[in-house]
């Protein structure tokens, strides 16, 4: 990737088409370490060949793990069993994927030899002892470096636990069932709020039993995997962008079809809906275990709101957008309750706020959100501090500033969105990578 890539957008588009975006991380990561500690051949369509989900494969290959990508994107994954991973000849760089680290995290407690999961620096400022502290309390031997990565995990036998997650998380809730796989006995998570639940959709789908009941989930281990295919909907966090520059937008219509809307996953359209945007659901179906939609975004005239934050695990990926469309919303709008956002990819929180006051936005920055007083952006540059959901959101904000936004930092857009400067010009968004338009 070009650390110096940036995007110039400019501003006033009319925004009008049909497209369909890149394959959800979260399921497309699932399918890689499922697929291969699985009993057999699995087959996945529709996988997102980002930059995280690209470092998890590499990952599970070096674990032993044969896995081959045909010229229509298909990948087939040759699973080796519950017990069938090999240690990797060294540490294993997951890049930037959080998600990715987390999760295999819980897998490799159960393996039984030593692994080191490392990332770039981004990763490896990340909190990881909210994760290395149920898998010990599992068995497994876990290290962290100043509670972050490069983690090193020796596993072994594993007993099953009952635990109370101090946060709503599904990478935590996900690393302890996929430890769960290796342990003896009833496992169980309890959390504070709803997350996704990608994990036990695809768990179920692979031939285990997973119940979810009121704030918990259990496993009954040890449990085998039967592998089988995988279909990957379009991920709703990259869609979203799509359907907010379509809100911003002074005329037209964007659709964006085979969207998973999985429930756990919808809180942005609850977000944009009682923010005034004009939104729409069609063809709702299933594709393999998930629901998926066509979504329709028109022009709308958004408001500002009071975010309730039980919708805020809901769509914590999204936030960000969210930062910037209350920028261009009549009044004021209030995120609390969102202090995850500090532990992602980047503090989002201080560096969205940072990018609204350089664009001429009136914001006050909480420790857990901030209040954002809709208004007129200007041109100006933005630091996404190598975030590709903050630089994304401040080009969809770009399009409705009074002048050129130069959104700095960008090459990062390539870890879940590979094609969001051709897809987003294709629909008349006016973007110039490097300074250089498209065609």
């Amino acid at each position: 990737m070009i650390a110096t890539q940036y995007i110039e957008v400019s501003p006033g588009s009319t925004l009008t088409g049909t497209v369909t975006v890149p394959g959800d991380k979260s399921i497309s990561h699932r399918a890689l370490m499922l697929g291969s500690i699985a009993d057999g051949q699995t087959t996945v369509s529709g996988f997102l060949a980002g930059e995280d989900c690209l470092a998890t494969m590499r990952a599970m290959r070096a674990l032993g793990v044969s896995i081959a990508a045909a010229d229509d994107g298909t990948i087939t994954i040759d699973g080796v069993g519950l017990r069938g991973l090999t240690a990797a000849a060294g540490p294993l760089d997951m890049g930037n994927s959080g998600t990715g680290l987390r999760l295999l995290a819980g897998v490799l407690a159960g393996q039984g030899f030593a692994t080191e999961l490392t990332g770039d620096a981004s990763l490896r400022s990340r909190p990881m002892e909210r994760v290395a502290e149920p898998l010990r309390l599992m068995g497994a031997q876990v290290t962290t470096t100043n509670g972050c990565a490069p983690m090193q995990i020796t596993g072994g036998p594993l007993q099953s636990l009952d635990y109370r997650s101090p946060v709503a998380s599904a990478q935590i809730k996900s690393a302890i069932l996929l430890a769960a796989l290796y342990a003896t006995g009833k496992t169980t998570v309890h959390e504070p709020g709803v997350t996704r639940d990608h994990t036990e959709r695809m768990l179920r789908a692979f031939g285990v039993p997973v119940v979810s009941d009121s704030g918990s989930v259990s496993l009954q281990g040890p449990a085998s995997l039967t592998a089988r295919h995988v279909d990957v909907p379009g991920d709703l966090s990259s869609a979203a962008f799509a359907l907010g520059a379509g809100c911003l937008s002074d005329s037209g219509e964007v659709a964006v079809e085979n969207v998973g809307v999985n429930p756990t996953r919808t809180g942005v359209l609850d977000i944009l809906r009682l923010m005034g945007a004009d939104i729409e659901l069609r063809n709702m179906a299933t594709l393999g275990d998930e629901p998926v939609a066509t979504l329709i975004a028109r022009p709308s005239s958004l408001q500002g709101v009071v975010i309730p934050p039980e919708l805020i695990p809901l769509a914590i990926d999204e936030m960000p957008l969210i930062f910037a469309l209350a920028a261009c919303a009549e009044g004021e709008t209030v995120i609390s309750g969102a202090d995850e956002l500090r532990h992602k990819e980047s503090d989002r929180i201080a560096l969205m706020v940072s990018g609204l006051h350089a664009l001429g936005i009136a914001v006050e920055e909480r420790p857990d959100g901030a209040v954002i007083t809709g208004g007129q952006p200007c041109g100006g540059v933005v630091d996404s501090g190598d975030d590709h959901r903050i630089a994304m959101a401040f080009c969809i904000l770009g399009s409705r500033a009074s002048g050129l936004v130069t959104v700095r930092d960008t090459a990062n857009i390539a870890t879940s969105f590979p094609n969001f400067v051709p897809l987003m010009q294709s629909l008349g968004l006016r973007l110039a990578l490097n300074g250089v338009p498209g065609d």
